[in-house]
């Protein structure tokens, strides 16, 4: 009698059914068309060499989930903080799913600031600061003793002390160790490099780090949904990450929906659905955040239009090949990296 109670109650859809554990889920952000098969954005390469060929329908988000049916799932976002944090949030949600021991890694793109790394490089980040949280007022209005328009949430001048704690989501730090520990598995790894690289760097004239040859790093990340450009506002950069972090993060990367990523997760931790020390995030170099010495920052950002990054295949190679050295050894020592994160 309870076996024939259990098959009429799950016809019906009253008994659950059992939930698959996760052991680490690989976020992107944007794809340009297809999973498979035509030009790659930043979900393609994953599907492809992961062997990623289970399609999970995933209707609340923004894209079809990919999973190698092993227990690493592969997701797409959409573009900007709105669609990460909603995306993530409703993977977190899903009930088809256990997430509670499961890594996670958000494997995009960004423009890098030249001061300290080159195209097709990659970097991992300890802080991830938002760019968009504050008030702001006209450059043409700027009172001129201001280095910027930009003021952090709740203050009245740019970088005005105290900082303001706890904030509002205006920086997040991630689990420390764990970061270190994906840094020293990778930063052998060698990148690769390609004669549009070498031309393109060899224009960053006085500026070393950005003529080297692809190459991983540790480096802080700020993520805004504008896509700011030119010298001044990567001085801002520079400045506003180290204001909200007290003067420990370097920043290195800019980006879109990190933040919107983290806020989800740590929401979904509070709730007992993820762990929050589990989150890495790798942004790897598509385009320089500023213009090379001999033009300026307009002709430098039409040269850095959407689908025109100089380092945009080269910065996906790199995404997974750094991404997937890490999922490699997470997968397959989950015995002990289950329950022990890597230290």
């Amino acid at each position: 009698m309870k076996v024939l109670a259990f098959f009429l109650l799950a016809s019906i859809g009253l008994v659950a059914a059992k939930k698959q554990e996760v052991k680490v889920v690989v976020v992107t952000m944007f794809e340009r068309g297809e999973d498979t098969g035509d030009a790659p954005g930043e979900f393609q390469l994953w599907v492809e060499r992961e062997k990623l060929t289970q399609v999970i329908p995933f209707p609340q988000g923004n894209r079809s989930l990919r999973s190698d049916g092993k227990g690493l799932i592969a997701m797409v976002t959409g573009v900007g903080t709105a669609k990460a944090a909603a995306s993530v949030m409703a993977l977190g949600m899903d009930p088809r799913f256990d997430l509670t021991k499961a890594y996670w890694l958000v494997a995009g793109i960004a423009g890098v600031d030249p001061a300290d790394a080159t195209l097709g490089s990659a970097a991992w980040a300890t802080y991830v600061v938002d760019g968009d949280l504050g008030h702001e007022i006209d450059a043409r209005e700027i009172p001129k003793e201001w280095k910027t328009g930009f003021v952090p949430l709740r203050k009245a001048v740019p970088y005005e002390q105290p900082l303001r704690e706890p904030n509002e989501g205006e920086m997040y730090k991630l689990n420390e160790p764990l970061v270190d520990w994906a840094f020293r598995l990778t930063r052998a790894l060698d990148l690769g490099d390609t004669p549009s690289l070498k031309e393109r760097r060899a224009q960053m004239t006085g500026l070393p780090n950005a003529q080297r040859p692809p190459f991983v790093l540790k480096g802080d990340t700020l993520q805004s949904s504008t896509f700011w450009h030119g010298k001044l506002l990567n001085e801002w950069a520079n400045d506003w990450v180290s204001y909200h972090t007290k003067g420990s993060a370097n920043y290195v990367t800019t980006a879109m929906e990190d933040t919107g990523t983290l806020q989800s997760l740590h929401f979904l931790a509070k709730a007992g659905k993820v762990d929050v020390n589990r989150v890495l995030v790798l942004r790897t170099a598509s385009n320089f955040d500023s213009q090379r010495p001999q033009i300026t920052a307009a002709e430098s950002l039409a040269e850095n239009k959407a689908g025109g990054y100089a380092g945009f295949i080269p910065s996906v190679e790199s995404a997974w090949k750094v991404g997937s050295t890490v999922v490699h050894e997470l997968i397959t020592n989950w015995k002990t990296y289950r329950t022990t994160m890597p230290k």
